[in-house]
């Protein structure tokens, strides 16, 4: 697919196409690695994370001895079924 290079204020950018954005399964607010291989500029996915997080990363910071418990939560509102 045929695209051009444009000035973006002090920077230069390229529109990516939907379909390939698609194809790929990149959003916009995604990560993305940048860089030069031989004679091509290559745009790789770095993580895909849809959210502020990773919960691996979340999981392993919680303490080694750390045991859930069961927490009491009131009475149903509305159409809750509990």
């Amino acid at each position: 697919m045929l695209t051009k290079v444009q000035n973006w204020g002090n920077s230069q950018g390229i529109r990516i196409p939907k379909a390939i954005l698609k194809e790929t399964s990149i959003i916009v607010g995604d990560e993305v690695d940048v860089y030069a291989e031989a004679d091509k500029i290559v745009i790789q996915i770095k993580n895909q994370i849809r959210g502020k997080y990773l919960i691996e990363n979340l999981v392993a910071e919680m303490p080694p001895d750390y045991r859930s418990e069961e927490m009491e939560w009131g009475d149903p509102e509305g159409r809750e079924v509990w």
